[in-house]
């Protein structure tokens, strides 16, 4: 939604709600070969990227979203090395992503690069680590790009994306997460948000544990966060494993080397895969 007055108003229709952040000015606006993006300043929230008219992060709660997309699947994986970042062009994953030493090497493909310079100019702190030796970019098609890597050669491919319209329709569907299966090594697990368990429980979540397990995924579990900014404010991950059942594989190295994080903790990772009752009986049955 266009901006009103002073406010930005993004409407969630399948919640009949709207979310609004009163704007104090715009700092930018380009049609992209993608997308329309938009950079506003906001009163209380810092700054707000939009893309096509959804609110993608804020400057006040974007560490929540980007420390749970990375660190649970990150301490998930025995000897996570190479990770690949499909989406994210904010950076912000990337960063998180970067604060494993374990990590020897992120590929960042995204499909439009004026998301991360726009990142870059507007939203600083989420790029400090775009320089580090270990972090590559790639700006083009991410479905591409997984379906030519070399079979078995990725330990973790974290989805940062956008909802499932448009371009990103086909990063949640099976022939990308067989790709993503087949580019996996031993043990290789993925990791993908997957939108608000209140809105897209049924449309979305559910639907995206039968499309892995499909794709010869061997166990899947949906982790949960609040998200202020995105539609009900319950916001999710959901984690796909190639081997073996999903643990918390390096929940010591979590509680002992603690990363500076401001909301993911190892008791935030276990009491964020506890699924109320609701949630256990819509994925009964995947």
């Amino acid at each position: 939604m266009k901006p009103s007055h002073e406010w930005f108003t993004e409407q969630a229709p399948e919640l009949g709600s709207a979310f609004s952040l009163k704007i104090t000015e715009k700092l930018h606006e380009e049609q992209t070969p993608y997308q329309r993006l938009e950079i506003y300043a906001t009163q209380s929230f810092g700054r707000l990227m939009v893309l096509d008219g959804f609110i993608m992060l804020s400057g006040l709660d974007n560490f929540i979203y980007h420390e749970m997309l990375a660190h649970p699947a990150l301490f998930s994986h025995p000897a996570p090395e190479n990770v690949v970042i499909i989406g994210g062009g904010d950076c912000g994953t990337l960063q998180e992503t970067l604060k494993h030493s374990c990590v020897k090497q992120v590929f960042q493909i995204e499909i439009d690069e004026q998301v991360t310079r726009a990142a870059e100019k507007y939203f600083p702190e989420l790029c400090k680590s775009n320089n580090d030796p270990r972090a590559q970019f790639a700006f083009e098609d991410g479905i591409a790009w997984i379906k030519n890597a070399e079979p078995g050669s990725i330990d973790l491919i974290i989805v940062d994306s956008t909802d499932p319209i448009g371009p990103a329709k086909g990063l949640f569907q099976e022939p990308f997460y067989r790709a993503c299966y087949q580019a996996l090594g031993n043990r290789g697990l993925l990791v993908q948000q997957s939108e608000s368990p209140l809105a897209h429980m049924n449309t979305i979540i559910a639907p995206m544990h039968k499309t892995m397990r499909a794709a010869d995924f061997s166990d899947t579990q949906t982790l949960f966060f609040p998200l202020p900014v995105y539609p009900s404010g319950w916001w999710s991950a959901t984690i796909a494993s190639k081997d073996d059942k999903l643990t918390f594989t390096r929940g010591k190295d979590a509680v002992n080397t603690p990363l500076t994080t401001q909301y993911y903790s190892a008791d935030i990772h276990k009491a964020a895969l506890i699924q109320p009752p609701f949630v256990k009986k819509a994925l009964a049955n995947t």
